[in-house]
């Protein structure tokens, strides 16, 4: 791939020498699995109605979204009935739904009509016995005879193993091989519940399960606790895992899920990976779930932040007065219309500088530098005193009232 301006982005040219490309192996096509409608409801405070679950799907699928984890039935009957409402959409996107390693969730899952469904099992053995009281044999029984259902129903099955970053990798090995051979999994998911693994630790990781299940799709659900949720996804992505579970805004449980906008940009503009999501989606779609979830977006996040393409710094005003018409890289990684944000605007506050009166009518040229530096100041002295921008109106009146 090439890393030289494109008309949509400028990254490193380092990320495509042949030293570095010759570290990864992504597959030809990632998928996204995108659980917003559960895993990314379980963030505290989150509740989203059955009308909020089906007008989320419908823009997710819209957005390209391979697969939707549409929830969880044994939740509730309002969920359950969620989920039907969205499988009877006949969406592009596959519908999923998440059990416990129980017979009865399987079995719900199956009459909601799903194309799959994924099988979760706390795969620890502190967690096993701390948190659920169960003797270890009794974890993988249960989840032999939820996945064998599974596959009797007809599910394509994704087994779930929880907290498996956490815990004794021959026991997880031993775990996954006995499911995988007395039970059924179509794929297995590295789960990183806690968010505690590290990018370095990933590789072996993924090499060791491969090579005690060397047939079986390997996809990837990892938590942002210390912030490498996307960062992560990119190494196991790049170690050859075909699916990436993902929320939209990275909403989830405590800091939330990998994002999906900043992991598709990511594979996209970084590693020139494919993965058919429509970015230009990403602005108005991120908005549109933290609306229904209650949440706000902020104004720097990655993507979708709504100051990303804001411009204050004088530096960067002279910078975008010279050439933000013709070379917009120069200022930004990629380009607003990519992730379908607003074009980029100059803005004024604290940090504005001489280069900004420049966009204001009335002083482009030839007005004395005396009138502009008391302009620039009287800015500076509201935008500290408020702590926060001035609209371009105000600006304006700033300088009609400061005669020459």
């Amino acid at each position: 791939m090439t890393h030289e301006p494109t008309g949509g982005w400028f990254t490193s040219p380092w990320n495509a020498v042949p030293e570095v490309e010759s570290t990864y192996a992504f597959p030809e096509k990632i998928i996204i699995h995108d659980t917003t409608l559960r895993d990314g409801e379980q963030q505290a405070g989150i509740a989203f109605r059955r009308e909020d679950k089906v007008a989320i799907a419908k823009r997710l699928a819209a957005a390209g979204v391979d697969r939707i984890e549409a929830g969880m039935p044994a939740v509730s009957a309002d969920d359950e009935a969620a989920i039907r409402d969205i499988v009877q959409l006949d969406l592009s996107s596959d519908i999923y739904a998440f059990s416990r390693c129980m017979v009865p969730d399987v079995l719900a899952a199956a009459r909601c009509e799903v194309d799959g469904v994924v099988v979760e099992i706390p795969s620890s053995p502190h967690l096993i016995q701390l948190a659920y009281g169960w003797e270890l044999e009794r974890a993988i029984e249960l989840s032999i005879e939820a996945t064998l259902a599974a596959k009797a129903e007809g599910l394509r099955t994704v087994f779930f193993t929880i907290d498996s970053s956490r815990t004794d990798m021959s026991w997880y090995l031993d775990l996954i091989e006995r499911v995988a051979t007395e039970g059924h999994m179509d794929a297995l998911t590295l789960v990183d519940t806690l968010g505690g693994v590290s990018m370095h630790a990933i590789p072996y990781w993924v090499e060791r399960v491969r090579q005690r299940l060397p047939g079986v799709e390997l996809e990837v659900h990892f938590h942002n606790d210390f912030g490498l949720a996307v960062a992560n996804s990119l190494t196991a992505l790049g170690a050859g895992c075909t699916v990436a579970h993902t929320t939209v805004g990275g909403l989830g449980e405590r800091a939330g899920n990998c994002t999906m906008e900043e992991l598709a940009v990511g594979l996209r503009m970084l590693y020139g990976a494919n993965h058919g999501l429509d970015t230009t989606s990403f602005f108005e779609l991120a908005r549109y779930v933290a609306e229904r979830a209650g949440v706000t977006i902020p104004r720097n996040r990655p993507v979708t932040g709504e100051g990303l393409f804001e411009i204050e710094s004088g530096i960067i005003v002279g910078w975008y007065n010279k050439c933000g018409a013709t070379a917009p890289l120069e200022l930004f990684p990629f380009h607003w219309e990519e992730v379908g944000q607003p074009r980029a605007k100059v803005v004024y506050g604290k940090g504005s500088g001489l280069t900004s009166l420049e966009r204001i009518p009335g002083l482009e040229t030839g007005v004395p530098e005396s009138r502009r530096r008391a302009i620039l100041d009287e800015i500076k002295r509201r935008a500290v005193a408020r702590k926060t921008l001035l609209s371009f109106d105000e600006v304006c009146e700033i300088a009609s009232n400061i005669a020459e």
